[in-house]
């Protein structure tokens, strides 16, 4: 994990049971979501600390602030959602992980809390206790589809490694077993212990974040499609008003170099084109052109059928009315 001028002289408490905060047996999931707004969950852990791949800083700040409801929102029954496959095969991957290393699990049914009152916003959700055993105390089920299993090729991926670790931190817990069904047929597992000066950066670093919420600030966005897409439901409209930054000398410098990358990304756009088309020319109508590091290929894709709906409602306007539907507008960005 990178940090920056990290005070890392954080108390840590080891061998300290976790406090219960509620069971979950009969949690419903609005009720869940409710308390996951009360502090930092395991799975929040990368994002608050900024090293989420899928979620910034400032998406997990709404969240927690309460102004995610503009947000997109995971749907629990969606079944081409990774999350609802996640689930699903959950207890699958924790019953073959029994099967492969012999290590008995059981469920815990509850969010947990730090047991230090100064960490009381640190809270994590347990999938399976190993019991039984000395050398591993908890199980963290995961699945990876074809694209995801990628990001597991040299291990486990940073952003699980920190939830894992925040795990350790809130429980007291010596070390902890990653199951990952990768690709719906291959079983890997990782062990990982617990590492002290790792929980002391993270500790600190969400504390960092943590106190973004209490006071109502928003962390900065970090160039993310997450963060894009927090800015747009933070700030959906615009009320005509203007703002001078001109004695701004930060913004006035990142507006200086945001016209200068954008030309530079215009004039790489437009190298781009040309190179494509010069290998367009030279192909014709064939198919595929291979080089001696790798191949192209120019395709025609499938026919298909589109409906004209400019002649539709020229030619049945009365439907117009039955069937238009209004399309928010978004705001633009526009370098004049």
């Amino acid at each position: 994990m990178q940090t920056n001028q990290v005070n890392t002289e954080v108390k840590v408490i080891i061998n300290r049971p976790a406090l219960r905060l509620v069971s979950t047996k009969k949690l419903e999931r609005d009720e869940w979501l409710n308390i996951r707004k009360k502090g930092i969950g395991s799975s929040d852990a990368a994002a608050a600390v900024g090293l989420n791949p899928y979620k910034s800083q400032l998406e997990l700040w709404m969240e927690k602030t309460g102004r995610d409801a503009e947000l997109p929102q995971l749907d629990p029954s969606d079944d081409t959602s990774p999350a609802f496959w996640g689930t699903i095969l959950e207890p699958i991957v924790a019953s073959h992980y029994t099967n492969k290393t012999g290590n008995r699990v059981r469920r815990i049914n509850a969010v947990l809390q730090h047991p230090d009152p100064e960490l009381s916003w640190m809270l994590a959700n347990i999938d399976r206790e190993v019991i039984g055993v000395e050398d591993v105390q908890i199980l963290e089920c995961k699945t990876a589809g074809i694209n995801g299993s990628r990001l597991w090729k040299e291990g486990v991926p940073e952003y699980v490694q920190l939830q894992v670790m925040h795990q350790l931190a809130v429980t007291g817990k010596q070390a902890a077993d990653v199951a990952v069904l990768l690709g719906g047929q291959h079983l890997e597992i990782y062990r990982i212990e617990r590492n002290e000066t790792m929980i002391a950066q993270l500790i600190e670093l969400e504390r960092q974040f943590w106190n973004y919420v209490e006071t109502d600030t928003p962390p900065p966005a970090d160039g993310s499609a997450s963060a894009d897409t927090a800015l747009r439901c933070l700030f959906p409209q615009d009320h005509g008003e203007t703002v001078d930054f001109t004695v701004d000398e930060e913004l006035t410098a990142a507006y200086e170099t945001l016209k200068q990358v954008r030309e530079t990304i215009s004039e790489q756009e437009k190298q781009e084109s040309a190179l494509k088309q010069k290998i367009q020319q030279a192909m014709g109508d064939a198919s595929r052109a291979v080089f001696a590091s790798g191949a192209v290929t120019w395709k025609k894709a499938k026919d298909s059928v589109t409906v004209d709906t400019k002649a539709l409602l020229r030619d049945l306007p009365h439907l117009r009315e039955q069937y238009e539907s209004l399309r928010q507008g978004s705001r633009r960005f526009l370098i004049s």
